[in-house]
């Protein structure tokens, strides 16, 4: 049974009540989920599962399940080996799962900034990492950037408060529109039928399963940390929040 992934729906959803399905050696699948599983340059969450005894314990990583018949959104959550969790779960152990939500909300602002930045700098992404701590992108292009240019284009989109929604297209379409596609580096989930669109209001649509906040205002005082040349055809933006 395919996990039941909340957080491509609503974001904002801290916690979950939901049922264990398979547990492995360095954690369990559960029947629905908040957590979020490492992909796409996004960091795994990290958070709880809270036993109907009161117990709790602590998710140290979010990854996407390795089973042969997984689909996206199955998802291993990855706990503490010093939590004895092992004898405490089990398939149909109850649990309430909950994330580390100032920890997701900082890769919520983050991502969002990330799709700005493709606004900005309009070139294909060859490579991504979304953390609490900073974002990059590596653009392919050979090209000098100019930071306080691309520093003015981030705080005009930030503070323009743009919507910020989904949307699903078939395969078959995405494939018709490959220009919708901006990564070099990460493919969309093709095979499952259907495919998640982030539109940022008229300035950015592309495929992602990331999290993101509503609103670009939601972002905040975010700031280009560096420019650097990182190979003759790749120049990588480095963010960091204000």
């Amino acid at each position: 049974m395919a996990t039941i992934a909340i957080h491509r729906s609503d974001a904002y959803a801290r916690q979950c009540e939901a049922i264990v399905t398979r547990v492995a050696e360095d954690g369990v699948e559960l029947d629905r989920t908040v957590f979020y599983p490492l992909g796409g340059g996004q960091a795994g969450d990290t958070g709880t599962l809270r036993l109907a005894d009161g117990a709790r314990l602590r998710v140290i990583d979010a990854r996407k399940s390795r089973r042969d018949d997984a689909t996206p959104d199955d998802t291993l959550h990855v706990l503490d080996p010093a939590g004895d969790w092992l004898s405490k779960l089990a398939v149909g152990t109850p649990v309430t799962a909950e994330i580390d939500w100032e920890r997701r909300y900082w890769h919520m602002r983050f991502h969002t900034a990330t799709h700005l930045l493709c606004a900005v700098v309009r070139e294909l992404v060859d490579g991504c990492s979304v953390t609490a701590d900073y974002a990059r992108l590596d653009f392919a292009m050979t090209a000098l950037l100019d930071k306080a240019t691309v520093q003015q284009g981030l705080d005009e989109l930030v503070a323009r408060g743009l919507p910020v929604g989904c949307e699903w297209i078939r395969d078959d379409e995405l494939r018709a529109n490959p220009q919708l596609v901006k990564s070099m580096s990460v493919s969309p989930p093709l095979g499952f039928g259907r495919v998640r669109l982030v539109r940022i209001d008229d300035i950015d649509l592309q495929p992602c399963g990331g999290t993101h906040v509503r609103n670009t205002a939601e972002i905040g005082a975010v700031r280009v940390a560096k420019i650097e040349k990182k190979s003759a055809r790749t120049r990588r933006v480095v963010l960091e929040f204000a």
